[in-house]
This record gives C-alpha cells, structure tokens and sequence, in this order.
C-alpha cells in the first residue's frame, strides 16, 4: 500500500473529523503531517477551529454551524471531508531546511533523576553510559499533548530503553525527564506517572501566560545537556 491509498478522512463525532496519512510513525509522515497542519492553518475554510496533529493523524476541528455548506449539502462532515481531501491532493512537503534545536539543560541523577541508576542496571550500563547516550542525539518532536507542553519525542537510543515503573508515582514534578520503553519526554506540570526519571530540567516547557504557552512545537528538535546542581538553581533563579 502506498502513501496515497493509506490516507483516509474519518469523522469523529459532529465537529471533528480525523486525517489519516499512515500507519508507520516516520520522519518522513511526520513532514506530511506537519505540511497538511500548514496547510490548513494558512487556508482555512468557513468554519474552521484547530488543528491537533500527532504521530500519523491531523485531527480537524469545525463549528458545523459556521461552515459554508452548499444549498444541496446535508452532511457535515462529508463536506468538511470533501475539502480536505482537496487539501491532501495538493499538499508539498517543505523542504528541508536547517532544523531548529532547542538545547534542554537537564540535572541527571540524585533527587532530581531517582530512577537513573535502575535504567542503568536494567541496560548493565554505568550511570555515565545512559547519561552520555541520553544526551548524545537530536530528538524530533512529534507531537505535544498530553499534558499541556508535553513533547512526544522520537529518537531514543534502545540502549537505554527501559520499562514503565509498576507502581506509578503519584506527583512528578515539573521538568522531569523520563523514559518508559523506548521513549523519553519531560513533564512540563506536576502530574502522576510511571516513567523511569532521570533527570530535571530548571526551563518551563509550559507558560499559560504567554502566547504561545508552550515551549516546544511539533517539527522542531531538542538535544538534552548535562549540567551540574549549582546551574541548574543558576537557570532556575534566572526564571523567578
């Protein structure tokens, strides 16, 4: 099956339908994710709310009561359908250019990274392994979600991978630096999770107060740098 037969556009519920473009998270579907986000957020049709793009799919918000349907048009979500099919027929990805990379300062171990030696053990590696290795690529951003500013990253190093903790911890603080399988991600808020922690990073990776609110975007890079307890409170105290 090629790219072109495994997109599909699907309704989900009455004001959202979801864009298919695969079914293998890639970088390359990941371009076509973010040009078809482009896209619609450049042209967008009467009725348009948001986008929230992810690993393979663009969901498409609408008001069903602001769209321009024609005087013979029943169905909502046939129409919105209709108009981004047109969209997927047209759709470029950018070229690729120079990526953005956000360089993540990250405190490694102690009481910042309480699981940082079991993801040591469970890999039969040294602590300074897993930290060299963690720190020693670019991370692409998927997507964010799950909790505001959250980053879906791709690109973690199976040698450091390691399961989720079997008994989640009820609060995670803020800046947190995990992995859990062959994924790694950072808390941008205090919240329960079972990821193995790492690490802590002193950045806000969400903001309410200003726009946007969230540090990272899908499409950009991050790389994570090792730093001691002294700059982490240094970058800490520069935010008060």
């Amino acid at each position: 099956m090629n790219r072109s037969e495994a997109r599909k556009v699907v309704p989900l519920g009455e004001t959202a339908v979801v864009v298919h473009l695969g079914d293998t998270i890639s970088e390359g579907l990941h371009r076509e994710v973010q040009a078809l986000t482009r896209r619609i957020e450049t042209n967008p049709f009467q009725g348009f709310v948001e986008c929230v793009p992810a690993f393979t799919t663009v969901t498409v918000f609408y008001d069903p009561f602001e769209l321009d349907l024609p005087p013979m048009e029943t169905g909502r979500s046939d129409y919105v359908r209709s108009i981004l099919e047109a969209y997927l027929a047209d759709i470029q990805e950018t070229p690729e250019a120079e990526p953005v990379v956000i360089e993540i300062p990250v405190c490694y171990g102690g009481e910042f990274g309480p699981d940082l030696a079991d993801v040591a053990s469970v890999n039969k590696l040294a602590i300074e392994d897993v930290i060299r290795i963690h720190t020693g690529q670019n991370y692409l951003v998927y997507a964010v979600g799950f909790a505001p500013g959250f980053p879906y990253l791709g690109g973690l190093d199976e040698r450091i991978a390691a399961p989720r903790k079997q008994t989640p911890r009820l609060a995670i603080p803020a800046g947190s630096v995990g992995i859990a399988g062959t994924q790694t991600g950072i808390y941008p808020v205090e919240t329960p999770g079972g990821w193995q922690i790492i690490g802590r990073t002193p950045l806000a990776l969400f903001m309410p107060d200003q726009d946007p609110p969230a540090l990272l975007r899908g499409g950009e890079y991050i790389r994570f740098r090792q730093i001691d307890a002294a700059e982490y409170e240094q970058i800490k105290g520069a935010r008060a």
